[in-house]
């Protein structure tokens, strides 16, 4: 019994604390932190990604809106209007919020 005990430990000296285990450990060690730093950098900058999107497709609405007026002489009577006269393919924001048309202008449902 006690030699398996002796064999066990010469095993985790030789294989856990020679130096390619303690490199690996030191790699790991900085992925780890590496990835503390970028994950939360990555989810701030989808949200701001979002919110550009959002923009840009309330001011392509708003031009489309422009080009049905100078066509038709008359502005559409809802965003619809824009879709079913292949203006446009979307009338939401990528993020799925819906966008409502209100005296030529486009914003947001919830403002």
């Amino acid at each position: 019994m006690r030699q398996k005990f002796i064999i066990s430990v010469a095993f985790f000296y030789t294989y856990m604390c020679s130096p390619p285990f303690i490199e690996m450990m030191i790699v790991l060690l900085i992925i780890t932190v590496l990835l503390l730093i970028a994950v939360p950098n990555m989810v701030t900058n989808n949200n701001v990604a979002q919110s550009k999107g959002c923009d840009a497709t309330i001011q392509l609405l708003e031009a489309q809106i422009g080009a049905y007026e100078v066509e038709f002489n008359e502005p559409p009577e809802s965003l619809e209007a824009l879709k079913e006269e292949n203006y446009v393919d979307r009338i939401v924001c990528p993020d799925d919020s819906e966008l409502i048309m209100i005296d030529g202008s486009v914003q947001k449902a919830e403002e």
